[in-house]
């Protein structure tokens, strides 16, 4: 009997007030739901989201040139230089300063370094044959015509050869043709020799001699020119090649 009274008592409840009690737990439990639904579903799309929102970085071209920065310079005032530096001299690798030279000048008066300008004529007499390579001349030996290197001139036998100018000995030699000969290196290439000689000469091998030194004698050694009265045979070589002796004896 008393659990009839009891189970009627619940089911009067469930009735009345019940009803609004278990509609109201549905509804908090329908909320609670909703907000946990909609809490994870933000909760994933922040963490998609990068931070800072959706600001985009764009990286520089690497490719393309920049123009170099220009190194400050310490600003100088009243020719002092920039506070907490020391004043050091600039140095200009491309622009040195002069430097003394004091290397010994070279010496302009070498022996036989330059044609001398000074000239005089082997011995005086008359010109028996010239200086003669471009036009054939007679030969009064030979009785034919031939070009001439040299300078034909007069002299007694026993006359003294002088050489034409300052200058070295450089060679004393017999020749088959013109006998005893001289020859005086007056440097800058220019040579004078001087044929027909008599074999003793007054000079030897690399003795140095003054304008209007004493070589020899005229002789008559030369066979090639024995056709002619005695004479001095001249001849002037400048650098290997004959020239005419009259253009050195004015």
């Amino acid at each position: 009997m008393k659990n009839q009274n009891f189970l009627k008592r619940i089911g009067d409840f469930a009735l009345g007030k019940g009803f609004y009690i278990v509609l109201f737990l549905c509804v908090a439990t329908i909320g609670i739901s909703g907000y946990y639904l909609l809490r994870s579903v933000v909760g994933s799309s922040e963490l998609t989201q990068p931070a800072g929102g959706g600001a985009s970085v764009t990286v520089p071209d690497q490719s393309v040139s920049r123009p170099a920065i220009p190194t400050p310079k310490p600003v100088q005032s009243d020719g002092e230089t920039a506070a907490g530096s020391d004043p050091k001299p600039t140095v200009q690798p491309d622009d040195p300063e002069p430097v003394k030279d004091t290397s010994p000048e070279p010496d302009t008066q070498e022996t036989n370094q330059t044609v001398s300008k000074v000239f005089t004529w082997p011995a005086q007499g008359a010109v028996l044959r010239d200086y003669s390579l471009e036009v054939l001349s007679r030969d009064p030996t030979m009785g034919d015509w031939r070009t001439h290197s040299g300078l034909d001139i007069a002299a007694l036998e026993g006359v003294n050869v002088l050489s034409i100018s300052a200058g070295t000995v450089e060679q004393i030699y017999e020749d088959a043709l013109m006998g005893t000969t001289i020859v005086v290196d007056h440097g800058g290439g220019l040579q004078s020799w001087y044929s027909n000689l008599a074999p003793e000469t007054a000079v030897q091998v690399g003795d140095s001699v003054d304008i209007g030194g004493v070589l020899g004698t005229v002789g008559g050694s030369a066979i090639a020119e024995s056709g002619e009265s005695p004479h001095v045979h001249l001849e002037t070589v400048l650098n290997g090649q004959p020239v005419d002796p009259k253009d050195y004896l004015k």
